[in-house]
């Protein structure tokens, strides 16, 4: 039994034991995700700093906004962060609320589906592998270490702009 508390104390000294993606952050409130899409880049703002970057990949037709289901663009607008997946395929994720009122609205004038489950996300590795920049089917993908802190620092209703 001493044996087994020596070794976990030790896996702990050497940061082995908490090997979770589940991180925890104390800093300043991220106040606002900021994707500026030509750029590839997203900023986690605090009013008007800057606490963190990165940078990001997107639908594998990124320019213009999300019109339909299938379209491979990443949307263009004003959303919010509606939901958290500890559960994701990709690592982890955080929803955006695409399609809002305008989306859909837009979508059934054109009489079209608008899509949806688009979220920030990190992995799946052997995608990001192929050397593609931009392989999501709409959403915005960074590492699965850049996800752990993102996911992290932002609550579920934090806006979210998405720029061009």
């Amino acid at each position: 039994m001493r044996a087994f508390l020596v070794v976990l104390t030790m896996l702990g000294l050497f940061g082995l034991a908490s090997c979770s993606k589940f991180k925890s952050y104390d800093g300043p409130e991220v106040t606002r995700v900021l994707i500026l899409k030509g750029e590839r880049t997203m900023y986690l703002m605090h009013n008007d700093t800057a606490l963190a970057s990165h940078k990001i990949n997107l639908g594998y037709a990124p320019v213009g906004h999300k019109e339909q289901y299938g379209d491979g663009k990443t949307p263009e607008g004003s959303y919010t962060i509606n939901r958290k997946n500890p559960d994701s395929e990709f690592h982890l994720s955080l929803g955006i609320s695409y399609p809002d009122d305008k989306d859909l609205s837009l979508a059934k004038e054109a009489g079209t589906d608008p899509g949806g489950d688009i979220f920030i996300h990190g992995g799946p590795v052997e995608r990001r592998d192929r050397g593609k920049a931009d392989w999501t089917a709409g959403c915005i993908a960074v590492t699965d270490r850049e996800i752990e802190d993102i996911y992290a620092m932002v609550k579920v209703g934090t806006p979210i702009d998405i720029l061009p």
